[in-house]
């Protein structure tokens, strides 16, 4: 097996086949048949159903990069470079987000 210089397989890495990923595959499509029936139903208030739906999709948002981005057979160093990364484009849009409602009073006098 071919590898980029630097790379190295580990035993973590070696997966049974393709079935793991059909079944991440089959979950993620059930939780989005879920978000879509919530969303149809309206079962929750809106604030209730947002933080249902944010989870859910947080939900599905690990098992993608776990699994099909490979992040789950990756070292410690590299899954902590993602999460710092992710915090720190957060904090960023945090700090800037108040700038964009200035777009509301646009034109106005």
């Amino acid at each position: 097996m071919t590898h980029a210089a630097g790379d190295r397989e580990t035993t973590a890495h070696q997966h049974e086949g393709k079935a793991q990923f059909y079944w991440v595959w089959i979950v993620l499509l059930g939780l989005t048949v879920v978000e879509i029936i919530l969303a149809y139903k309206q079962i929750f208030v809106p604030a209730t159903m947002l933080g249902v739906l944010m989870v859910l999709s947080l939900i599905k948002s690990a098992l993608i990069i776990g699994y099909f981005m490979h992040l789950k057979f990756e070292s410690s160093t590299m899954k902590w470079m993602l999460m710092l990364s992710l915090i720190f484009c957060l904090c960023m849009m945090m700090v800037f987000f108040p700038d964009a409602f200035r777009v509301l009073h646009l034109g106005e006098r």
